[in-house]
């Protein structure tokens, strides 16, 4: 039965479509679209994964734009006002959408059902330790879960129930059934992701990013985590004389050359370690935070997490010559 509040909710799409002038692919549905329900996802790496779940059950309109950062991109006027007409709104959370959480806050208090998927799926918290943890987020989560193909699972079932409790109109066998899908492909993906980093001597599973964002990763697949170039868990922080030089002596000690820099950052910052350490870093892009456009190589979360497995293996092992 639809509730009073879906109820109100479609008439106010309804009346929002009447008055739009202008109708934008991703933010605004047009003509008979409109009726249809409707998922706003903050990222792209859950729009991705929200996308799979839902199916054709419902319209899945996606606020980031492949290749930007999700820290620091900003929403438009009738993007913001999509946020309100949702059905459910999921979004990472845990301070990740620096520029957006306002918007789904109001949307929440409006009568939109959101789903913070970052807070559901038993985040870590950033540590102040040896391997180089940013001192300043030291104790506050780590919004960068989805390098763990592990807590995507068990979004994409929360995101599952969050659909069908609360969008509606959709079959909730479909649902269910594109999620025990996705279900299988993750952990097939985090097979072939443990098979790939056995290839990786303990020795060599020392991670040096851009910024703090391979944790989870560190964490499931047993990687130590040096340190990172911006110390922080945000690309908005920026790096003193201090941390670099900081840096580059844990790079010494553990005798690490590679740098992992996403490829939605400039890797100028990265670089600059070259020159600290007699240019033998070798600088290797990853697409850590959000996916690219279609056919780039990474346009799907499947696609980008095998990408950066082949790109961590292939850059950790380099050098190494067979038994």
């Amino acid at each position: 039965m639809t509730t009073p509040k879906r109820t109100v909710l479609r008439l106010r799409r309804l009346l929002a479509a009447l008055i739009t002038l202008v109708c934008v692919s991703t933010a605004t549905a047009c003509a008979d679209g409109d009726a249809r329900p409707r998922v706003v996802v903050t990222t792209n790496i859950l729009g991705d994964v929200t996308r799979e779940i839902v199916g054709d059950q419902a319209d899945v309109t996606v606020l980031m734009e492949p290749g930007a950062d999700p820290h620091s991109f900003g929403l438009s006027a009738v993007q913001a006002a999509e946020l309100e007409h949702a059905d459910l709104v999921v979004f990472n959370g845990l301070g990740l959408e620096e520029n957006v959480l306002r918007h789904v806050e109001a949307a929440r208090e409006s009568g939109v059902a959101t789903f913070e998927a970052g807070r559901a799926v038993d985040p870590l918290t950033f540590r102040k330790q040896a391997d180089g943890g940013p001192e300043e987020e030291a104790g506050q989560p780590d919004p960068h879960f989805w390098t763990d193909p592990d807590r995507v699972r068990r979004a994409a079932g929360l995101i599952a129930g969050q659909v069908i409790a609360h969008v509606d109109g959709v079959d909730e066998e479909a649902v269910r059934g594109n999620a025990e899908r996705y279900d299988t492909q993750l952990a097939r993906l985090t097979a072939w992701m443990e098979k790939s980093f056995d290839r990786i001597p303990e020795d060599r599973r020392a991670l040096v990013t851009n910024h703090h964002v391979f944790g989870y990763l560190a964490d499931r697949f047993g990687f130590r985590v040096i340190g990172a170039v911006i110390p922080s868990g945000t690309t908005l922080a920026s790096p003193s004389s201090s941390d670099l030089r900081s840096l580059t002596e844990a790079m010494r000690e553990a005798g690490v050359r590679t740098v992992f820099a996403d490829s939605s950052r400039p890797t100028r910052l990265a670089e600059v370690l070259r020159t600290e350490l007699g240019g033998e870093v070798r600088v290797v892009e990853l697409h850590s935070e959000s996916l690219t456009g279609k056919g780039g190589g990474a346009d799907t979360y499947l696609r980008m997490m095998r990408a950066n497995t082949e790109a961590m293996t292939a850059g950790l092992t380099a050098g190494l010559t067979a038994g």
